[in-house]
C-alpha cells in the first residue's frame, strides 16, 4: 500500500485558501485544456512523511509508531503562508506552526522516523512544510521539456528554462501573487495515516483513504490503534 502521513487544514482554511486561488488560475490562452491541474480541494494536505510502498502487514507496526510521536506531540496553531514553484512544474503553499517556527519540522521528522524500519523510501527534504495546490499539465510539461530542448538540451541552464514562460501560464508569477498569502490560523489536532491509489481518483489522478486518524496529544492506551 502507498501510503503517507499528514496534517489536513480544515473546511474555513481551505475555502479561504480557493478564493486566493481563483484570482491567479490561468485561463488557457490557446483553446487548449487548462494549463494547470489542480489539486481538488479535498485532498490538499500537509505531507509529514512519505512511506511509499508498506506492506499491509507492517501497518500496525507504522499505526503504532506514529501514535506515540502523536501521544507526544502537543496539538499545533498553523497557518498558510506564502507560495513557490518546486522544479519549475509544481506550484505550492508554505505552512508554518504559528507559535514554534520549526515545530513542524520536528514533526515531521518525528514522523518520517516512525517508518524508518517498515518504509523504503529515502529521506525526503524537511526544509519547508508546503500544500501542493497544482502541478503544470502533462501538454504543458512536453512543452517545457521542448523549450528546453531547443535551448540546449540536458546541458541547458535549468533555472533559465523554469524562468521560461509557457503559453499560457507563468508559474512564477502565480507564485510571486500568493506571496503575500496570510490564511487564518487554525490548530492542526490529529495526523492522518493515508492511503494513496494512483489512478483512481478524479480525472486519472490519485485517490486518498484515511486509514486511522491520531489525535495530538492524547495518550494512547494499548489496543487502541
Amino acid at each position: 500500500m502507498r501510503v503517507f502521513a499528514c496534517l489536513r487544514p480544515p473546511a474555513a482554511a481551505l475555502d479561504h485558501l480557493q478564493h486566493a486561488l481563483d484570482g491567479v488560475t490561468p485561463v488557457p490562452t490557446d483553446g487548449g485544456p487548462p494549463p494547470l491541474r489542480w489539486v481538488p480541494p479535498e485532498q490538499r494536505h500537509v505531507t509529514l512523511a512519505f512511506y511509499g510502498e508498506v506492506p499491509e502487514g507492517a501497518l500496525d507496526e507504522l499505526t503504532d509508531a506514529l501514535a506515540a510521536v502523536a501521544a507526544r506531540t502537543p496539538p499545533l496553531r498553523v497557518q498558510l503562508a506564502g507560495a513557490g514553484v518546486f522544479s519549475g512544474a509544481t506550484l505550492w503553499m508554505g505552512v508554518r506552526a504559528v507559535d514554534d517556527e520549526r515545530a513542524l519540522l520536528r514533526l515531521m521528522a518525528d514522523c518520517e522516523a516512525a517508518g524508518e524500519e517498515i518504509s523504503r523510501m529515502e529521506p525526503r527534504d524537511r526544509r519547508r512544510a508546503h500544500l501542493t495546490v497544482a502541478r503544470l499539465s502533462a501538454r504543458r510539461q512536453r512543452d517545457r521539456a521542448d523549450q528546453r530542448r531547443r535551448q540546449g538540451g540536458r546541458h541547458a541552464d535549468a533555472r533559465a528554462v523554469r524562468r521560461a514562460a509557457l503559453p499560457g501560464v507563468d508559474l512564477p508569477g502565480i507564485s510571486h501573487a500568493l506571496s503575500v498569502y496570510r490564511g487564518p490560523v487554525w490548530e492542526a489536532r490529529e495526523i492522518e495515516l493515508v492511503h494513496s491509489r494512483l489512478g483512481a481518483g478524479r480525472g486519472g489522478g490519485a485517490h486518498h483513504e484515511v486509514l486511522v486518524a491520531l489525535p495530538l496529544g492524547e495518550p494512547v492506551t494499548a489496543g487502541e490503534t
